[in-house]
């Protein structure tokens, strides 16, 4: 291999050697699956020893981050549009909201709701009802 850092033929073939030499020494194999194990424990720690791929690059963002916030909505950065609720749109576009805060980078706690709109959500919520607990039905008299 020409990278200076990585290993040189030889110190793998001993590598490879001395791991399939523990295993083998330890576990029951066939004569003729030996070749086989070889191959892979010398291809693994080939790969092992390859040049990492770097990450790709983020995308730039159509919108600067910062303003993709406002209280009747959030941008996307997947198109620039404007939504109440990112859900949705995420998983049109195959993304989990998690998936999409760490594409673009964003903090853990980056809203996929506009909060207009969640207020409005709970206030329709609170008028129907919900978050109460239930109450009992009296008991029918029997006296009658």
């Amino acid at each position: 291999m020409s990278n200076e850092t990585s290993m040189p033929h030889t110190d793998l073939i001993d590598l490879t050697a001395k791991v399939v030499s523990a295993y083998v020494s330890e576990n029951h194999v066939q004569a003729a699956e030996l070749p086989a194990l070889i191959a892979s424990t010398y291809a693994s720690l080939a790969k092992l020893d390859a040049p990492a791929e770097p990450e790709p690059a983020r995308p730039e963002p159509p919108v600067p981050i910062r303003k993709t916030v406002s209280p009747d909505h959030i941008i996307s950065l997947e198109d620039g549009k404007p939504y109440k609720s990112l859900k949705r749109h995420l998983t049109t576009r195959g993304l989990s909201p998690e998936q999409y805060r760490q594409k673009w980078g964003l903090p853990h706690d980056y809203p996929m709701v506009a909060a207009n709109y969640a207020a409005e959500r709970s206030e329709i919520a609170r008028a129907s009802g919900l978050g109460r607990s239930r109450t009992k039905a009296k008991p029918i008299d029997q006296a009658a």
